[in-house]
């Protein structure tokens, strides 16, 4: 694939993930890059948080940290609306949060930046 990337800690540079795994993103509420799998540098808390506002009213989920700085990533989503439910179980990261190694360029961006291929799991 083309545009093959790292997904790595906006604070520390630690990779959490790549692009192979990618299975979805999330432009309209929250940009998320959500993926499938991650590396050992992503921690969750074992306690479930319960979103009293915002886009994840309603919802509960696991807070996704750096596990080399403690910086919050994002997200795994427990349980949640309809609208949201293709998100559950899966990690999603925080566009704003990472940063992102591209590899035929050799750059770093911000996630926030980069526009991947169309992947979704909506359907």
């Amino acid at each position: 694939p083309v545009e093959c990337a790292m997904f790595q800690c906006g604070g520390c540079w630690a990779v959490l993930g790549d692009s192979l795994h990618l299975c979805a993103q999330e432009e309209r509420r929250m940009g998320l890059l959500v993926c499938y799998r991650v590396t050992n540098n992503v921690a969750w808390e074992d306690s479930l948080m319960i979103g009293l506002e915002g886009a994840l009213l309603g919802c509960a989920y696991n807070v996704l940290s750096c596990q080399s700085c403690g910086s919050n990533m994002g997200f795994i989503l427990y349980s949640a609306p309809s609208d949201l439910a293709y998100l559950r179980g899966l990690f999603c990261f925080f566009k704003a949060s990472i940063i992102c190694y591209l590899l035929e360029k050799q750059t770093i961006i911000q996630a926030s930046k980069v526009n991947f291929p169309a992947v979704t799991l909506e359907e």
